[in-house]
């Protein structure tokens, strides 16, 4: 900018940095359900900004893009009428050309919060999916929103206007000052600042609360929670999918040849215990009747793991305790006995 000599060649850095600014944005996936990835062509992105249609951002061919060209109008509206509160011209522009098709000042207005807008945009495509409902593709490939997808960005015009509102200020006090006019203040008519000075209070923010976009269901489209990743039907789906999957993993890795060694060396252990333990070892008060009906009953108030580590199981094998569905080894006894504090 400091090497620019006049208004064209700014314009002529202003353009090269647009092409670099959208080449980067170019290869941006755009993402959809994906029971709508048929409907929609394969490796979707952003693209160019420019369309093949016109040679221009008009009349866009890719969702992205359309939705771009939406929220620039609405920026552009909120320029527009700022300047005409302010009692400015729109159509006579100081970067932007005039031409008679456009409000230049309008555009040169909006400049500034144009990066607010990607912003938005960016967040919208890269954080969650669009729905292939949403737009709408005509006969000569121009890409357009549905109603009720323009009416819910159209709910952001109130932000863009309250970003435009400081700057089409600044430039209203820019064209003021140059002007003969009678001894009294510029007047803030769009953001108050004045007035606020006055009473004391600082300058009105530019920000305002972005407005909440709708969340769509990554499997199927529909409209979801804010805080959710999919509706109830494709969580149940993904759910019994990944306890099939989950299943069809077990099954393998049970017989592994890894897994097949480590249940021979239990089944040693466990039968080198039995052959080892005699009933005399057992206290004689703790008979099969004494375990089923006083030690049996307080397991159930004992946690998995605190019974398989009393008598080194697995934890399915003393949920079947736990439960009453499995009996264990006499020689077991004795320390479930010691773990409900059972000493006889």
């Amino acid at each position: 900018m400091p090497s620019a000599d006049s208004i064209n060649s700014i314009r002529l850095i202003e353009s090269r940095a647009a092409r670099s600014y959208w080449q980067s944005w170019s290869m941006l996936p755009i993402n959809f359900p994906r029971n709508q990835l048929q409907r929609v062509p394969a490796q979707l992105s952003f693209g160019a900004r420019v369309s093949p249609i016109t040679g221009s951002p008009r009349l866009a061919c890719n969702p992205a893009n359309a939705g771009l060209n939406v929220l620039y109008s609405l920026a552009e509206a909120g320029a527009r009428l700022a300047a005409a509160t302010l009692g400015l011209d729109p159509g006579l522009g100081v970067l932007h050309t005039d031409t008679s098709v456009r409000d230049s000042l309008a555009c040169d207005l909006m400049e500034p919060v144009r990066p607010h807008v990607d912003a938005y945009l960016l967040d919208l495509i890269t954080r969650g999916f669009l729905n292939r409902d949403w737009f709408a593709e005509q006969r000569d490939g121009n890409c357009r929103l549905v109603p009720d997808f323009a009416a819910r960005l159209s709910e952001t015009a109130p932000m863009w206007s309250r970003q435009v509102a400081p700057v089409a200020e600044w430039v209203a006090r820019a064209f003021w000052s140059t002007i003969r006019r009678p001894d009294k203040p510029f007047t803030t008519r769009l953001t108050q600042n004045n007035k606020r000075a006055a009473k004391g209070a600082p300058a009105q923010s530019p920000l305002v609360r972005v407005p909440s976009q709708q969340k769509i269901c990554s499997g199927c489209g529909k409209a979801i929670r804010r805080h959710s990743t999919h509706c109830p039907d494709c969580s149940l789906k993904n759910s019994t999918a990944s306890l099939i999957a989950g299943a069809q993993l077990g099954r393998v890795t049970s017989h592994v040849p890894q897994a097949q060694a480590r249940r021979r060396e239990t089944k040693r252990l466990n039968d080198l215990a039995r052959s080892q333990w005699s009933p005399s070892k057992l206290s004689s008060w703790l008979t099969e009747e004494a375990y089923l009906k006083e030690i049996q009953p307080l397991l159930a108030k004992e946690t998995l793991s605190q019974i398989a580590l009393a008598i080194s199981v697995s934890i399915p094998y003393a949920s079947d305790i736990h439960k009453g569905k499995r009996r264990p080894h006499p020689r077991h006894w004795n320390a479930l006995a010691n773990l409900v504090g059972i000493t006889g």
